[in-house]
């Protein structure tokens, strides 16, 4: 009789089993192998392609300076020197129209000041210590407490032509300045179109109203009036999300009932075509304004400036 194990008997069956976990245990091992070597791989082609896109990326910063978060200036900004509280003090306000060349021809070729002398006009302003605010901004600091810098001044640009986008803008924001664009909503079809005008909100511009179509409002029915003065408005706050809290008379021309529909469509203030400097005491309704004219350049801009100030 034999004493060894046979075919089939448990013995035999139990060393088949222990060979069978070896073999397992063995390939498990060579998979664990290959996923490290997978994974060391992995990691340095990581590394190699993070510092590749690192020097790309440093590269593009060393040739182009960071964008300005919107491209809208602070409220006060950090270059206006002696920002200050400025609840009695008159801020001038300049008033423009087409920033272009005048084409031969034109019929009033004053409401035209070329780029290069409205570049001019602004450098010229930069050096005599002005730093450019918004509307808003006088009326914060006149009334609630806010900031401005120490020589604020005010652009302000009419009706809404495609040249103050084209020409206006890039010359303010190349200083970090924002301008006021008072709308008139006809134009948006014709001239200024919307997308411009939402690239100027972004770079720190604020939206007024100018009417509807730009009539002499002196000479409206009531509801006409109500249309162009409040309508405009909420026409402008609906297209672009802007609060629209002043106004700019067409052509300079208000009375009294103006006035009043003005106040009772919301607005905290209006513009108008009055030589001078807009000044907190006077009427919030009525703030006067400087207008630059196309024969200005610096020296007659400085002129209208200083004279209005007397």
């Amino acid at each position: 009789m034999s004493t060894g194990p046979t075919p089939g008997s448990p013995r035999r069956r139990d060393t088949s089993a222990g060979s069978s976990v070896v073999r397992r245990r063995r390939l498990v091992a060579a998979l664990a192998a290959v996923v490290v070597v997978a994974i060391a791989v992995a990691a340095s082609l990581a590394v190699s392609r993070h510092g590749s896109d690192a020097g790309r990326s440093a590269r593009r910063d060393a040739r182009t300076p960071p964008a300005r978060h919107g491209g809208a200036p602070a409220a006060v900004p950090a270059t206006a020197p002696g920002a200050h509280r400025a609840p009695h003090e008159p801020v001038p306000i300049l008033f423009y129209h087409v920033i272009n060349r005048p084409p031969p021809g034109t019929p009033e070729p004053e409401l035209w000041v070329s780029p290069q002398d409205f570049a001019a006009q602004v450098a010229a302003l930069a050096g005599r210590g002005y730093h450019a605010v918004t509307l808003q901004q006088v009326y914060d600091a006149w009334h609630h407490g806010g900031l401005l810098p120490s020589k604020p001044i005010v652009f302000s640009f009419d009706d809404g032509y495609h040249s103050q986008y084209s020409n206006a803008l890039p010359i303010l924001r190349s200083r970090g300045w924002p301008g006021v664009l008072n709308l008139e909503v006809k134009l948006l079809a014709t001239d200024l179109r919307p997308p411009e005008v939402r690239a100027m909100i972004a770079a720190g511009w604020e939206v007024d109203a100018h009417t509807f179509t730009h009539p002499d409002l002196t000479a409206l029915s009531a509801d006409r009036l109500r249309q162009e003065v409040a309508g405009s408005r909420e026409a402008i706050r609906r297209r672009f999300g802007v609060p629209v809290n002043f106004f700019c008379y067409p052509a300079g021309s208000f009375d009294p009932a103006v006035v009043a529909a003005v106040r009772s469509a919301g607005y905290l203030g209006a513009t108008t075509t009055q030589p001078g400097l807009a000044s907190p005491v006077s009427s919030p309704f009525e703030l006067r304004r400087v207008r630059v004219n196309g024969s200005d350049g610096v020296g007659g801009m400085e002129r209208s400036l200083a004279g209005a100030a007397t």
